[in-house]
């Protein structure tokens, strides 16, 4: 064996090492930056309430609804977020299928017969 197996074992072992120890202290203030971030996505303008940044427009509207009806009228008061909801439309099925094309069907193909003879007027031969 060359030289070359003791670079990679030592390669190796620093990895294992690194993996062993963790994050670093970069890594760790990174991580709970983000998940500050993404705790506070949604923010009501109003009472200041915070939501998940997977929190749902839905779920959103609920709390528009139940916090402050009076602005029920209009939710963007709130959030952002919600500019163009539809109450009665909350998971927005009805605006997704709507712009639908009109589906043109494809014209139906009369199969011609297959006539041998076209072919060996083509000058195919039937077999070997």
């Amino acid at each position: 064996m060359g030289k070359g197996s003791n670079v990679q074992k030592a390669q190796a072992a620093r990895e294992r090492n690194q993996k062993k120890l963790g994050k670093s202290d970069e890594e760790r203030k990174a991580s709970a930056a983000k998940v500050k971030l993404d705790s506070a996505a949604f923010m009501c303008k109003i009472c200041r309430q915070t939501f998940m940044v997977n929190a749902k427009t839905s779920l959103l509207y609920l709390h528009v609804t139940a916090k402050h009806p009076e602005k029920k009228d209009e939710p963007t008061v709130c959030f952002d977020a919600l500019a163009g909801y539809d109450p009665a439309d909350p998971d927005g099925l009805k605006a997704a299928a709507a712009p639908v094309a009109t589906v043109v069907k494809p014209k139906k193909v009369v199969k011609k017969e297959d006539d041998l003879s076209l072919l060996l007027d083509a000058g195919l031969k039937k077999g070997k």
